[in-house]
C-alpha cells in the first residue's frame, strides 16, 4: 500500500500550454520556414505545415475553450512578425487587432496569456537582409517588440523577446538543419550576439510601454553528461557543450558578456535585461569522445541506459533532468517559469508518465525554496514541428491534419486533474500511470 498523497504547488501558480504561431497559424507565406519548406528533402517527409492547426482562420478559439474547460489558467502563444510588418516600411493594423482579439480571448476565458516575440520565424525580407547576421537587425526587432506591446500591452503583461536563440544559432548556423542552413562558427557567433542585443533592446522597448512588464528569455536547457565519468575527455566536451549551449545567452543578459565558440564580447546594454528566467526542458544526453568521428565533430551522442524512449527515438524520459535544470536556472537569482516540457507520443502511452515525473522534480525544486511560478506544457494540440513537420505528436490533444478534428488523449484529463487540484496526487499516478507510483514512493 502506498501513501496517499498530493504534491500541491503554490497559490496562484501558472498551469498552462505553449503554441508557436507559424507551427498553429496555418498559412504564414512570407517567413523564412515558409521558404525553407518548399526546398526538397529540408522538412522530414517533405512536410509542409499548411493550414497547421488553422489559428488564422478562427480555430484558436475552440482549443482555447478547451484549455479553460481542462482547468489551464494561463498559456504561451508567439506572434508572428511577418504577418505585423510584412514589407520594411509597412505595418499591418489588422493583424495587430487579430491578435489582440487572441489575448482579448484568453483574458475572457480567465488564463493569463504568455507572448513571444521571436519563434524561430523572420520576416522574408529580413532573411534577405541577412536576419540575424546583420547588425542592424536587433533595432529593428527593438522597433518591432515596441509594436506589439502597445497594441497588447491592455492584456499582456509577461513577455518572451526570443525563444530558444541557443537552438536557432545551433540548428540554423552550426548544424544547417533550420533556415539558412549554414555551418559556419563564425556567423552563428555573429547571430547569438545580435541575439542578445536584439533581446536586450526589446526588453527597453517593452519596459518604456510598460512599466509593470516582465520580461525574459526561453532557453532550451539541454542536459550533457559525460558517458563515461572517469574518462577527463567525456567530462570535458560535457562541461563545453553545456557552456555554449545552456550557459552562454542567459550569462550575456546577467553579466553583459557574451562567451561562445570560444570568442567573447561585451554588451553591456545586456546586463540585467531579464525579470525571469524561462526553462524549456525536454531530456538529458551522454556524450563521448570519440576520435574517429570527424563528422560530428569528434563526438557521440546517446541516452542514459534505461530511460524510456518516445516513439521515434527524438527523447528519453530522465526526469531527474529537470530537477538539474531549475538548479542551473535558480543561479540565476530570478524567478523561474519552465515554459516548455513535452514529449512527442502520438499513442499517449508515455506522456502521463514523463508528465508526472517531470512534475515531481518541478515540486522538489519548489520545496527546495526555487523560486517557480508556473509550467507550461508543449503543447495544447499536435502541431507542426519544424524541421520534424508532421512525424512528431507533441500535443495533449491530437490533430487529424486532414479535417482539422481536435482527439482526445488521455492525457488531457491528467493535466485538467494536475491543473485543477495544483497539485500531483497519488490517486493521479495510479489512475494514469501506475508505474510512477513505485519510482516515487520506492520500497
Amino acid at each position: 500500500m502506498y501513501p496517499q498523497a498530493t504534491f500541491h504547488f503554490p497559490f496562484g501558480f501558472l498551469w498552462g500550454t505553449a503554441t508557436a504561431a507559424h507551427q498553429v497559424e496555418g498559412n504564414n507565406n512570407n517567413n523564412n520556414w515558409a521558404a525553407w519548406e518548399q526546398e526538397a528533402g529540408r522538412i522530414k517527409n517533405n512536410d509542409r505545415a499548411g493550414l497547421a492547426c488553422d489559428w488564422w482562420n478562427g480555430r484558436w478559439k475552440g482549443d482555447f475553450d478547451r484549455a479553460t474547460e481542462t482547468g489551464q489558467n494561463a498559456h504561451r502563444m508567439s506572434v508572428e512578425w511577418s504577418r505585423i510588418q510584412p514589407t520594411p516600411d509597412h505595418w499591418d493594423e489588422s493583424a495587430l487587432d487579430y491578435y489582440r482579439e487572441m489575448v482579448r480571448g484568453l483574458r475572457d476565458r480567465k488564463i493569463t496569456p504568455l507572448i513571444t516575440l521571436h519563434h524561430f520565424s523572420n520576416p522574408l525580407w529580413l532573411e534577405e537582409q541577412g536576419a540575424w547576421e546583420n547588425d542592424e537587425t536587433p533595432l529593428k526587432f527593438a522597433r518591432f517588440a515596441r509594436k506589439v506591446a502597445q497594441a497588447l500591452k491592455e492584456y499582456v503583461t509577461i513577455w518572451t523577446p526570443i525563444n530558444e536563440p541557443n537552438v536557432y544559432t545551433a540548428l540554423g548556423y552550426l548544424q544547417g538543419f533550420f533556415p539558412p542552413g549554414k555551418t559556419d562558427a563564425a556567423a552563428a557567433f555573429a547571430v547569438l550576439r545580435n541575439m542578445v542585443r536584439g533581446h536586450a533592446a526589446a526588453y527597453s522597448a517593452i519596459h518604456e510601454v510598460q512599466r509593470e512588464a516582465r520580461v525574459g528569455t526561453a532557453i532550451h536547457y539541454r542536459g550533457f553528461l559525460p558517458a563515461r565519468p572517469s574518462f577527463p575527455l567525456d567530462a570535458w566536451l560535457a562541461g563545453f557543450l553545456s557552456r555554449n549551449q545552456n550557459d552562454a545567452f542567459p550569462r550575456a543578459l546577467d553579466k553583459g558578456r557574451l562567451n561562445f565558440l570560444f570568442k567573447n564580447a561585451s554588451l553591456r546594454e545586456a546586463a540585467g535585461t531579464q525579470d525571469f528566467i524561462g526553462v524549456n526542458y525536454y531530456t538529458t544526453e551522454l556524450v563521448r569522445f570519440s576520435p574517429l568521428d570527424r563528422k560530428n565533430m569528434f563526438m557521440q551522442h546517446s541516452f542514459p541506459s534505461g530511460a524510456p524512449l518516445s516513439k521515434t527515438g527524438f527523447i528519453a524520459d530522465v526526469p531527474e533532468g529537470m530537477f538539474t535544470a531549475l538548479r542551473w536556472a535558480n543561479s540565476f537569482g530570478k524567478p523561474i517559469l519552465i515554459l516548455e516540457n513535452g514529449v512527442e507520443d502520438a499513442d499517449d502511452t508515455l506522456r502521463p508518465q514523463y508528465l508526472i515525473e517531470h512534475l515531481y522534480q518541478v515540486w522538489k525544486a519548489v520545496n527546495g525554496n526555487y523560486p517557480i511560478k508556473g509550467y507550461f506544457h508543449w503543447t495544447l494540440v499536435d502541431n507542426f514541428e519544424w524541421e520534424r513537420g508532421w512525424s512528431q505528436r507533441f500535443g495533449l490533444w491530437g490533430l487529424n491534419t486532414k479535417t482539422q478534428a481536435r482527439i482526445r488523449r488521455p492525457s488531457v484529463d491528467l493535466y485538467a486533474e494536475i491543473c485543477r487540484e495544483n497539485g500531483v496526487s497519488t490517486a493521479m499516478m495510479e489512475k494514469y500511470a501506475p508505474q510512477t507510483v513505485e519510482k516515487i514512493f520506492p520500497v
